[in-house]
C-alpha cells in the first residue's frame, strides 16, 4: 500500500526486472553485451524506491541499434529462443556450454508456459493469492531451479575470509548462506556442469580481518577481492570466458558495494546480492539481487517468530532507533517522545522495555533507512505480525521480482512523514487485516533454517540468482576474434 499527499499512487517505478543480457563468448577481447526483450520480463516486476516515475531502460539490440525498452512493447521472442533445440544437421559435437544453455532454455519456455495455464501440484506449498506477482510462473520457475540448478563454488581461499562468515547479528545472512552453500544440493563439484559460480568470500570478514579499525583506508580489502578474482581468472577458463556473467558474490556488509568496485567486471557483469541495493549507488536490479537484512541476535530466529492478533495490538506505530543517515532525523523530529500513546517512536527505549515486546503491541513497525538502505526491521516485522512501513529512497526491495509489497506493507515516501499518523489511521481495519495475515503467510519466503526448507530465505535468495542466470545467455564465437 503507497501514500502520497496528492491522494495518488507514489511511484514504486518498475525496471527492467529481467533484461536478456546476451553474451557472446570467443576471447575476452571479443565478449559483447547486448539487452535485449526479457524472457520473463512477462511475470517479473522488480521495483525500488524512487521518485523518478519516467526511468527507463535504454539497451541496444543484437545489431547494435538502440531502442528503449520500457517493458511495455518488448521485440518479440523468436521460435528458437523458445524451443531451443541442440540437434543440428551436422553431426558436430556440442560443447558442454550449449548444451547448458539449450537446457536453460528449456526452463525459460516452461516458464513462460506456465503463466496461463493449470496449477502445479506441490506436497510443501503452492504460491497463490495476490501477494505474488504471478503464482503460477513463480512456483514453475522455482520447480525448474529445484529440477536443474548447478553450482561450482571455487574451492581457493582459506576462512575466515573464504568459505566463511559471520552466523550472528546483522549481517548473518553471510555467514548462513556460506554454510549452506557449502553443503547445498545445488552444489556440483564438476564445473562443466555449473549454471554458476559462487565466489565465497564474505565482505564482512574482510572488514573485520584485513581492515585497520580507524584507518579510512579501503586500498587492502579491495586488493583482498581484487587479488582472489585475479587467482580465479588465473588457475581457472570460466571468469574469462563469461567476464564474470555467470559468477555471483553475496555480500549483506553496507561496504560490499564499495568493495566490488575494485573488480569492474564483477560490479558491471556479475550478479551481486547485496543487502544494501540502492540503486543512487549502482545497484542494477536487471542483474543484481536484493537480499534481506536479517539481525539474529542468538544465531536463530528462536523466540522471534510469532505474535499476537490484530485484536490485541493496541500501538497503532512503533520504532526505536539510532539517529543516522537522512531520513531518521526527519522522522525523529517529527514524531520522538510524543505523548501520543498511538505513536511510539523512540531513540532509546526505556530501561525494562523490550524492543521486540513492542513490536508485538504495534499494528505497524516503521524501516526508515539509515546510513544505508538495508535495515532488519522489515523482516523483523514480518516475523513478529507487524505490518512493515517502508521510509525510504532508491531502494529495491528484496524478492520484489516475485513478491508484491504493496499487499502485505505500507510504502510511505519521506516527504510524508510529517503526514504519518494521518496516513495509517487512514487504513481501513479490513484492509490492516489483510495486510496483517498476508504478511504471515510471506514470512516462510524470509525465515531461517537450519538445515533450509523449501521456499524459505535460503532457497528465495537462490531463486532471485537463478532468475538473473535465466536473463544470461552465453554463446560461443565459432571463430575467436572475430
Amino acid at each position: 500500500m503507497i501514500f502520497s499527499s496528492s491522494s495518488q499512487l507514489w511511484f514504486l517505478a518498475p525496471l527492467l526486472a529481467a533484461a536478456a543480457v546476451v553474451v557472446f563468448v570467443g576471447s575476452p577481447a571479443t565478449t559483447t553485451f547486448s539487452y535485449n526483450s526479457s524472457y520473463l520480463q512477462e511475470y517479473l516486476r522488480t521495483r525500488f524506491l524512487n521518485h523518478d516515475a519516467g526511468l527507463k531502460n535504454d539497451t541496444s539490440n543484437n545489431s547494435g541499434q538502440s531502442f528503449v525498452n520500457d517493458g511495455l512493447n518488448p521485440p518479440p521472442v523468436k521460435n528458437e529462443d523458445k524451443y531451443p533445440n541442440i540437434t543440428t544437421r551436422s553431426n558436430r559435437k556440442y560443447s558442454n556450454l550449449e548444451i547448458l544453455e539449450a537446457d536453460l532454455g528449456q526452463s525459460r519456455a516452461a516458464i513462460r508456459e506456465a503463466r496461463d495455464g493449470n496449477k502445479t501440484e506441490d506436497p510443501d506449498y503452492v504460491p497463490n493469492g495476490p501477494m505474488y506477482w504471478n503464482p503460477k510462473a513463480f512456483h514453475r520457475s522455482y520447480l525448474e531451479m529445484e529440477k536443474k540448478l548447478k553450482i561450482y563454488i571455487y574451492e581457493e581461499g582459506d576462512p575466515p575470509v573464504f568459505h566463511f562468515g559471520p552466523c550472528k547479528h546483522t549481517y548473518a545472512i553471510e555467514g548462513i548462506f556460506i554454510a549452506n552453500m557449502e553443503v547445498s544440493r545445488f552444489r556440483t563439484f564438476d564445473h562443466n556442469k555449473a549454471h554458476l559460480f559462487f565466489l565465497p568470500f564474505s565482505v564482512t570478514m574482510i572488514t573485520q580481518v584485513i581492515y585497520v579499525p580507524d584507518s579510512h583506508e579501503w586500498t587492502l580489502m579491495k586488493n583482498t577481492a581484487s587479488d582472489y578474482v585475479n587467482v580465479i581468472a588465473q588457475k581457472h577458463p570460466y571468469w574469462n570466458r563469461s567476464l564474470g556473467a555467470d559468477h555471483f558474490m553475496l555480500a549483506c556488509h553496507d561496504w560490499g558495494p564499495e568493495i566490488s568496485f575494485a573488480i569492474p567486471n564483477l560490479y558491471k557483469n556479475a550478479i551481486r546480492a547485496l543487502c544494501n541495493a540502492n540503486t543512487s549507488e549502482q545497484f542494477n536490479p536487471s542483474r543484481d539481487v536484493s537480499i534481506p537484512e536479517i539481525h539474529l541476535p542468538g544465531g536463530t530466529t528462536r523466540g522471534m517468530l510469532g505474535g499476537p492478533p490484530p485484536s490485541k495490538r493496541p500501538i497503532l506505530v512503533f520504532y526505536a532507533g539510532g539517529v543516522h543517515g537522512p531520513i531518521r532525523p526527519i522522522l525523529l523530529h517529527h514524531w520522538e517522545n510524543r505523548s501520543d500513546p498511538d505513536v511510539q517512536i523512540h531513540r532509546y527505549l526505556p530501561k525494562n522495555v523490550s524492543y521486540y515486546g513492542m513490536m508485538r503491541k504495534s499494528r505497524y513497525c516503521l524501516c526508515p533507512s539509515g546510513y544505508e538502505v538495508a535495515s532488519p526491521r522489515m523482516v523483523e516485522g514480518l516475523y513478529s505480525g507487524c505490518v512493515p512501513v517502508l521510509i525510504k529512497d532508491s531502494y529495491v526491495i528484496p524478492f520484489s521480482d516475485v513478491l508484491d509489497w504493496e499487499t502485505f506493507a505500507v510504502i510511505v515516501p519521506v516527504r510524508e512523514i510529517p503526514n504519518l499518523k494521518r496516513i495509517l489511521m487512514g487504513i481501513r481495519v479490513r484492509d490492516y487485516v489483510k495486510m496483517q495475515r498476508r504478511g504471515i503467510q510471506m514470512r516462510r519466503h524470509f525465515e531461517i533454517n537450519s538445515p533450509p526448507k523449501r521456499y524459505d530465505v535460503f532457497h528465495m535468495i537462490l531463486h532471485s540468482i537463478w532468475l538473473r542466470r535465466l536473463n544470461v545467455r552465453l554463446h560461443e564465437n565459432d571463430e575467436p576474434g572475430t
